[in-house]
């Protein structure tokens, strides 16, 4: 159930990760506004660049606050099969 855990957490960093690399890239990379529409469209889905910027952060923030859940847990669970 922690591997689990674990792999979740790092799951939601690593999307997390790319969903803000990739909302930079784009608000970088297409200055022209029917080019940037376009891969917006293609590359993120709905909404802009600042947009998936945001969730990406969000991703990332609950993604390391569930891997210390997960850490507090299984020091847990390793204090408690020692007894």
């Amino acid at each position: 159930m922690i591997f689990t855990g674990k792999l979740i957490a790092w799951a939601l960093v690593v999307v997390g990760g790319l969903r803000v690399a990739m909302g930079a890239y784009i608000a970088a990379a297409f200055v022209e506004q029917e080019a940037y529409e376009a891969a917006t469209a293609r590359y993120i889905g709905s909404g802009t660049t600042g947009d998936a910027i945001d969730q990406g952060l969000i991703m990332i923030a609950v993604g390391v606050a569930f891997a210390l859940l997960i850490r507090i847990a299984s020091k847990r669970a390793r204090a408690t099969s020692g007894d």
